[in-house]
């Protein structure tokens, strides 16, 4: 019966035969899958728990900045979008050092906090928006008062 449709037809419907044999029994494991296993909040540990927790925070708010009503100057808005992305992947990385164990990975992220910043401020410099001059980076410590010598003693250092 094929025979008397069109190449193009028999094709198409050969490709949609395709892909409901291999859609179909990937959706019935999924959903064996999510029977079989615990939730990852369930099998995480406290560490695992509290950085998912965090960077669901971090994505809700970076999606939540995104969306930022459109001002009908498109730069402007671009800018808007493109610096609360960046900021959504500065505070994924500050979660990452906070938890993470790998140190490559931690020194990426440290990259990440600094080309980020970097590419806000370009980008606001470039629409004619002041760049204050910045705040240290998340990665670095934040300078203790001059008023605290405490934080100056280098004599215990062991604990």
């Amino acid at each position: 019966m094929l025979q008397f449709f069109k190449p193009g037809l028999r094709v198409a419907m050969f490709g949609t035969r395709l892909l409901v044999a291999f859609a179909a029994p990937s959706l019935v494991l999924g959903a064996f899958a999510h029977e079989a296993h615990p939730t990852v909040q369930q099998a995480a540990g406290s560490a695992e728990s509290a950085f998912l927790a965090e960077n669901d925070a971090a994505m809700t708010r970076m999606m939540n900045d995104m969306a930022a009503k459109p001002t009908g100057d498109i730069d402007r808005d671009f800018v808007a979008m493109m610096a609360a992305h960046h900021q959504g992947a500065i505070d994924m990385a500050v979660i990452e050092l906070r938890y993470g164990k790998n140190e490559q990975l931690k020194r990426i992220a440290q990259e990440i906090i600094v080309s980020q910043l970097q590419e806000i401020a370009a980008m606001k410099l470039a629409i004619g928006e002041q760049v204050l001059a910045s705040a240290p980076a998340p990665t670095q410590p934040v300078p203790a008062p001059v008023s605290a010598p405490a934080a100056h003693d280098h004599m215990n250092m062991k604990k």
